[in-house]
């Protein structure tokens, strides 16, 4: 019998790509699941399809809704809904806000309201789709990378406070995976990402095995592990050759 067989569920951003990818998957484990997502008709066939229970609206503040439609416990939290934001250092604020408010703040918020409950009983699993430009960066996304960079912090900050007390909490960093957000990185997207993207259901299976194997860093992309290595060991090498990755793709949408 799966660890998850009547498990309480929530998965945030499940209209599409790797959010309904994440639900079906606990679904089929036997797990009781909501999900969400601001746009209702989105999310209904999925709860249709899956038995999963809709609860529409701004992931961050839907944490008591769900835990009431899932008779008053939450065991996964998967801090999905994320917002692509291309854009250099002279991008709107609003964008820059929009862009911490959804890829950062949202898991705080989610945080604030499971975190009572889950310290009271001693267990509680917090997923956070990252990105592995949290872990990296994107060229042409300066909102999109900096917010992911935080999305990752508070993940570790999660773990390292609160393992102890029964907390899981697991990290997705992929690169490019076939979704919308990845046609909505237009031709950085295209030359970065798209040469190696891989299938939302790749990256639920990622995060089962990491689950399996207790990680909290799950990485889809396993080359991913290598470049982050090199980014840590010699910053100025990864930074020489992400400056060449970027002088490739203004010279290629000149």
């Amino acid at each position: 019998m799966s660890q998850f067989q009547d498990a309480g569920v929530v998965v945030t951003g499940a209209g599409g790509g790797i959010g309904a990818a994440l639900a079906r998957r606990f679904a089929a484990e036997g797990a009781r699941v909501v999900v969400n997502d601001l746009d209702g008709q989105k999310i209904k066939a999925l709860a249709d399809e899956t038995g999963a229970v809709a609860v529409a609206g701004d992931a961050s503040v839907i944490v008591d809704e769900a835990r009431e439609a899932l008779g008053g416990r939450v065991d996964v939290y998967c801090a999905n809904a994320g917002l692509a934001s291309p854009g250099d250092a002279f991008a709107d604020e609003a964008v820059w806000a929009a862009a911490w408010d959804v890829n950062v703040m949202a898991h705080v918020r989610a945080a604030r309201a499971l975190l009572p409950d889950w310290l009271e009983r001693g267990s509680g699993r917090f997923v956070s789709t990252v990105s592995a430009a949290g872990l990296l960066t994107m060229v042409g996304a300066a909102p999109y990378s900096v917010s992911k960079h935080g999305a990752l912090a508070f993940a570790e900050w999660l773990s390292l406070t609160y393992r102890h007390r029964g907390i899981k909490v697991h990290a997705i960093c992929p690169q490019g995976v076939r979704t919308d957000m990845l046609t909505a990185a237009g031709s950085a997207g295209e030359l970065v990402l798209a040469p190696t993207a891989i299938e939302p259901e790749d990256v639920a299976d990622a995060l089962f095995d990491g689950i399996e194997a207790d990680r909290f860093l799950i990485l889809p992309h396993r080359e991913v592990a290598g470049y982050y290595q090199a980014r840590a060991g010699n910053p100025d090498r990864w930074l020489a050759g992400m400056n060449h990755l970027q002088q490739k793709w203004e010279e290629a949408a000149q």
